[in-house]
């Protein structure tokens, strides 16, 4: 189960409201070469050359310039840390304002909870007729049909009540949606996207923003179509 991001154990807390430490205290010992000891340590390598083989023009701005790339590419490093650690905060702020909300998911599976209306799409991808939606029960009983008509290309609403073909309300629970239609002459299986509520959300792993959904479970924020503001 995923931690709500107003949990005090959730990922989001990590990044917004740790406690900070003394900095002083977490702080361990410089033991780098900075660009004042670097400078020090060529001027005592220069008092102590052999006069008779100084160093080489060439070797002594090679040595500068050895350092100084050195020295650059640790500032591009802490600087690209900083930078990710800034977007994954932004990322988490970002994510904590979608719980509540609703998301359509490519899933034809949608949680009745004996009162609001199931809603979703039903995607064609060329004109389809005789479309009709059926909305099957966990034991896989149809307990309604919609006739939708015919459908052109693209991505149609559809909105189920709860009610059966006897005009009889149905248990609360899970119901697949199944879409089917006419295209060319022959019966195929359209796709079904439902909305679900966004319950909490997690932050911070591999697989980036990822969603707890009411009844559905997880998914990756990559594989939402599209966000409400809650009532579909």
């Amino acid at each position: 189960m995923v931690d709500n991001v107003n949990n005090n154990s959730s990922p989001l807390r990590d990044l917004y409201w740790q406690p900070e430490e003394s900095a002083e205290a977490a702080k361990p010992e410089d033991s780098r070469l900075g660009q004042e000891d670097f400078f020090k340590l060529l001027t005592q390598q220069l008092s102590m050359q052999d006069p008779s083989k100084p160093v080489e023009n060439d070797q002594m701005i090679a040595q500068m310039t050895s350092f100084t790339m050195a020295e650059g590419i640790t500032g591009l490093s802490e600087q690209f840390k900083d930078f990710a650690e800034s977007m994954t905060s932004n990322q988490a702020l970002q994510a904590s304002s979608l719980v509540g909300r609703q998301v359509l998911i490519p899933s034809d599976v949608g949680h009745f909870d004996g009162s609001k209306p199931i809603e979703g799409m039903v995607a064609t991808e060329q004109t389809t007729q005789n479309t009709t939606l059926r909305i099957e029960n966990e034991a896989g009983q149809v307990v309604r049909t919609i006739d939708m008509g015919t459908l052109p290309a693209g991505q149609h609403r559809y909105s189920w009540d709860g009610l059966d073909d006897s005009g009889e309300v149905v248990p609360a629970g899970d119901y697949k949606i199944a879409a089917n239609g006419r295209v060319g002459g022959s019966s195929e299986d359209l796709m079904a996207l439902t909305y679900a509520n966004v319950e909490s959300v997690s932050t911070g792993g591999q697989r980036g923003i990822v969603l707890n959904l009411e009844s559905i479970g997880r998914i990756d924020f990559k594989d939402v179509i599209q966000i409400t503001n809650g009532n579909g």
